[in-house]
């Protein structure tokens, strides 16, 4: 059952805090990757090319988990766990909101053929000192 973000884990979501994504390799050892995040509601949006090591991994066990961090304060975070769906970043959309949030321009071409994607992760869970 999807559960509600706190106010201070919404407030390091909306922050131009960094984050990491945990998802589970076809042997079950964990796959991480640092990650620009931001949010639609209390689901949290993440961009990455399709067949990248995550996106497949994801494709197969949608269960992932997120740990996000203060870059103010490390001891301030959040680990999010849930289900991730994958739908494709028409127009680059989310990867562009990400890349402004982070960079502040839009996100640099990809390769020709390759297809940008958004993870959406609805979360079930949520611990840490800002959950």
């Amino acid at each position: 059952m999807p559960v509600t973000l706190s106010a201070a884990t919404r407030a390091l979501v909306d922050g131009r805090n960094y984050s990491v994504l945990a998802t589970l390799n076809p042997d079950g050892s964990p796959q991480t990757s640092v990650v620009w995040v931001t949010r639609d509601g209390d689901d949290l949006l993440f961009s990455t090319l399709r067949d990248r090591v995550k996106e497949r991994n994801l494709r197969r066990d949608p269960r992932a988990s997120v740990s996000v961090w203060s870059q103010v304060d490390p001891e301030v975070y959040a680990e999010v766990r849930g289900t991730v769906t994958i739908v494709e970043d028409a127009g680059r959309v989310l990867a562009n909101d990400l890349s402004h949030k982070y960079l502040g321009q839009d996100y640099p071409a990809d390769a020709p053929g390759k297809v940008r994607v958004v993870l959406r992760l609805t979360p079930t869970k949520v611990t840490g000192n800002a959950a």
